[in-house]
């Protein structure tokens, strides 16, 4: 599928040079550096990420620099290295990165009421699949090996029909199994017929056209997964990181809620919860991820 890697390809060029900027601006005193995951375009992430740096930039006092990273596993890495102080990435890169490096939980996102949401497995209204089991021999596209909403719990629903017994028979089940690089990519190679099946949040759909939503419908939903969140390396200064968090709770105020349009587009933030992670933490132990 060479549309699916070319685009790949342009990803992580894009994603390099951004790498090579946060670490320059990693020398400069003073900065708050944020990474965000291209679950989005990154090519329209990187205007969103202008506008929301700019707000928090006036709102806590300190520059504000944001870059997109190639993947999650790479968010990660930015922080371990320094070259981020703060990233917004899923729950499995953050019991990842808890374990591995120490990281933080600061807030999680809200979306209608709840800081929840699921997995589902997407396919075309028009493909004739009408159960999981008539996946067997197709193409699947996920989002990223490491998103729970966007690879594990869509996966697990696979497991829990009985089609397989766990993640190393998923090639064998499936025709072909392809890491998109984030939601919306894996929303569009189905929608445009790239794919048989896509596993991403329940959301992810809401990142396509109009007329590629009216395409696509989901045959199977995971259990409730913890949102998304924002999370922070150790010894981020205390008093930054506090004005950084006061400041992204601004934003479920009325005045400013325009601006969570920019940073992914939840209902909004609370703060977050380490035990509500438990289940993630779990996954991921069974999984082998995590001891």
């Amino acid at each position: 599928m060479p549309i699916q890697w070319n685009r790949r390809a342009a990803l992580v060029i894009s994603a390099a040079g951004m790498l090579s900027l946060a670490t320059r601006l990693a020398a400069e005193e003073g900065r708050l550096r944020l990474a965000f995951i291209p679950q989005e375009n990154p090519q329209k992430l990187l205007g969103d990420i202008e506008a929301i740096t700019g707000w928090l930039s006036g709102e806590i006092g300190v520059p504000v620099e944001g870059f997109v990273t190639i993947d999650h596993a790479a968010a990660v890495e930015a922080l371990r290295n320094g070259d981020a102080d703060i990233s917004f990435m899923g729950a499995l890169p953050f019991v990842l990165a808890e374990a591995e490096i120490g990281a933080v939980p600061l807030l999680s996102e809200v979306y209608r009421n709840a800081p929840s949401y699921t997995g589902r497995v997407f396919v075309r209204r028009d493909s004739g699949v009408e159960s999981l089991a008539d996946l067997r021999g197709r193409d699947i596209a996920f989002a990223d090996p490491i998103s729970e909403s966007g690879y594990l719990y869509p996966l697990a629903e696979f497991m829990n029909a009985g089609l397989i017994d766990g993640p190393g028979e998923a090639e064998a089940f499936f025709g072909r199994v392809f890491f998109a690089g984030g939601y919306q990519q894996a929303m569009q190679a189905v929608a445009e017929g790239l794919v048989d099946a896509a596993g991403a949040s329940q959301y992810a759909d809401l990142l396509l056209t109009p007329e590629q939503q009216a395409a696509v419908t989901w045959i199977a939903e995971s259990e409730a997964i913890p949102s998304h969140l924002v999370i922070a390396r150790p010894g981020v200064d205390a008093d930054l990181q506090r004005r950084f968090v006061d400041a992204m709770m601004r934003l479920n105020e009325a005045d400013n809620r325009d601006m969570l349009r920019y940073i992914y587009g939840p209902d909004g933030y609370v703060k977050a919860d380490p035990a509500a992670y438990d289940g993630v933490r779990d996954m991921a132990r069974r999984y082998g991820l995590l001891e």
